[in-house]
């Protein structure tokens, strides 16, 4: 039986049985699904930015950014999200080695950094929040929670997805699928990175300095 593809018929009983012995999961695909599910959030927290920048100087006669935001605060935070962005890459390279201890020990490296970010900009929410700085306080603080607390949400989901894969790598090992797996992760941790430095950069600096 002749086929464009690798098609094949079987007869079991008299009755043919198809089967094909193609990959089933067709090379790249993860990885063009994945940029397309980045670009799609590209465009919500470009929403987001495009939403602080018409509202951010709304202050409704409440505390401004100059009254709220402490920077070197902020500026801890954000060395702990670069520098797990540094580790991440660390446990791409021992991954690259099939180093499957010192790559799950980099992981976890990461995720303590995560945690550290997600602490810290937990308690500056808190602060905020028991100051009377609110997100229904105005509609500056409105957008500010909003977007800074939509990229909390992501890191949050980040590191869950990370806990998961440490626990697949741990007991398959670094196998194609885990070294897919951690490869997704990897951009979409490096994203987050680079759109905290552009809250940093709009909403705090510009805040605290426009």
């Amino acid at each position: 039986m002749n086929q464009t593809h690798t098609d094949q018929v079987l007869q079991n009983e008299g009755a043919p049985a198809f089967y094909t012995t193609e990959e089933h999961h067709p090379e790249n695909s993860t990885m063009l699904g994945f940029w397309l599910y980045l670009m799609s959030d590209c465009l919500i927290f470009a929403v987001l930015f495009a939403t602080h920048a018409v509202v951010g100087r709304n202050f409704a006669a409440g505390p401004t950014p100059a009254d709220l935001f402490d920077l070197n605060l902020v500026a801890i935070n954000t060395a702990m999200l670069l520098f797990s962005s540094i580790t991440y890459g660390f446990a791409m390279l021992q991954m690259e080695r099939n180093a499957k201890a010192e790559t799950l020990f980099w992981l976890g490296v990461t995720m303590l950094f995560g945690l550290a970010f997600l602490t810290i900009e937990l308690y500056e929410f808190y602060h905020l929040i028991h100051e009377g700085a609110g997100p229904t306080r105005s509609a500056f603080l409105s957008s500010f929670f909003t977007l800074v607390g939509t990229h909390g949400a992501h890191v949050t989901a980040g590191i869950i997805w990370m806990v998961v894969l440490m626990i697949q790598v741990a007991k398959r090992g670094l196998i194609v699928e885990n070294r897919r797996r951690l490869m997704c992760l990897s951009m979409f941790w490096h994203f987050l990175d680079v759109v905290w430095i552009g809250v940093f950069s709009f909403v705090y600096l510009l805040g605290v300095l426009g």
